[in-house]
């Protein structure tokens, strides 16, 4: 692939591709890939770093098959199954995340970590666009090392020790009803399968050390459901606070959809929301997730 020529002080350490931050807290827009057409190893090593870097990062108009997405995630590692969502019939690697016109919920419509109940939870998450709105159904996304980072240094202390309980279908929800509940009731985006014996609440500290940048994130959402050990009534207080200040706007990043465009986060140091400001369109994205491993 071409060397491309950086202009920026963002590109002086980027030869092969270009790097367009998209927000002071995280994010960032990849240019000169076709990701199609192959990516050779130095230009791969370029994006993981840039990933790393920006915590999420994206392709516009990239023309994929699902095979070809399903060969980009395992440049990553292995394929993280979703335990709850049924995969596409001849690729069960991707879940397609649909919402016809006549759907009210989306999918992922509140702060959250992808898979953070089961026990090695998904670092990465590649989502790919097949058919958007005319206009909304953006994607916002949270720095939690800037979340940690700000938390005061007593606060710190006291999260050090602890660990959060993430459950993947509690009623814990604004319906207030399960995932196959909400499937049967006709609320559900997703056809659901049943998870047999697998895990699905887990504990995680509630401060993570990331395994490749050492840096450490905040680690709660949406599926942390109490603080092990405490009783609900206790753990309540300190998680709500935790749930609104993960996400205040100065950590966040908003990016905007085209059809085509792949896009990639670190679920180890992030938190992404679906934005349902589409009502009477429908949105269909492939969805891929990559194997992490045990948070510590």
């Amino acid at each position: 692939m071409a060397e491309l020529a950086g202009t920026s002080a963002q590109q002086i350490s980027y030869k092969y591709i270009k790097v367009v931050p998209i927000a002071g807290a995280l994010g960032a827009e990849i240019e000169g890939v076709d990701i199609a057409s192959g990516v050779d190893d130095k230009t791969f090593d370029e994006i993981h770093r840039a990933w790393l870097e920006n915590n999420i990062v994206y392709f516009r108009d990239q023309n994929l098959t699902p095979a070809q997405h399903v060969a980009f995630a395992r440049r990553i590692g292995d394929i993280h199954p979703h335990l709850l969502n049924k995969g596409l019939e001849n690729f069960p690697e991707i879940v397609e995340v649909r919402k016809t016109p006549t759907q009210k919920l989306n999918n992922g419509g509140r702060w959250h970590s992808d898979q953070m109940y089961t026990p090695k939870p998904a670092k990465g998450t590649m989502l790919y666009s097949r058919e958007l709105p005319p206009v909304g159904g953006d994607t916002m996304f949270s720095n939690q090392y800037l979340a940690y980072d700000m938390v005061s240094e007593g606060l710190k202390k006291t999260l050090g020790g602890l660990k959060g309980v993430h459950n993947g279908d509690s009623r814990n929800h604004p319906s207030g009803l399960t995932r196959m509940e909400r499937a049967k009731s006709g609320l559900g985006t997703i056809p659901q399968v049943d998870p047999g014996d697998a895990q699905i609440v887990s504990a995680h500290p509630l401060v993570r050390t990331h395994p490749e940048t050492g840096r450490k994130a905040l680690y709660v959402g949406s599926h942390t459901e109490s603080i092990e050990g405490w009783s609900h009534a206790e753990s309540e207080p300190l998680l709500n606070y935790l749930k609104e200040f993960t996400h205040r706007p100065e950590f966040t990043c908003r990016v905007r959809w085209t059809k085509g465009m792949l896009t990639f986060w670190d679920n180890r140091c992030t938190q992404h929301f679906a934005v349902n400001d589409y009502q009477g369109h429908q949105r269909i994205i492939h969805k891929i997730m990559i194997q992490g491993d045990t948070p510590f």
